[in-house]
């Protein structure tokens, strides 16, 4: 199994919006692709900042291929993320996971 891990931070003036259109668009994105075991928001305010993560699990390299494009290292992004994020990283983690 794979973690892919996404970070991203808006203004926590607008942190519940972005918490509801990931709840509204990603999750359901994440969940809807084949091999996709897990999807799930870890959020943390930091005074007038909020982080956002999004921790998913994978069965394969492949599943990842076929959510984010050919480049898996690459953040995937939404059109309307230009409305809340303030920057956009480039890269995500990856870690392969054990028990």
């Amino acid at each position: 199994m794979i973690a892919r891990l996404w970070h991203g931070t808006t203004t926590t003036e607008k942190a519940d919006a972005y918490l509801a259109f990931l709840q509204a668009r990603a999750l359901p994105d994440y969940r809807g692709t084949p091999g996709n075991i897990a999807a799930y928001i870890l959020r943390r305010e930091d005074g007038d900042i909020t982080h956002f993560s999004t921790l998913t699990y994978w069965s394969s390299l492949s599943a990842i291929e076929a959510f984010a494009g050919a480049d898996i290292s690459r953040a995937k992004y939404y059109p309307e993320d230009a409305g809340f994020l303030l920057e956009f990283e480039p890269t995500v983690q990856h870690s392969e996971l054990y028990s």
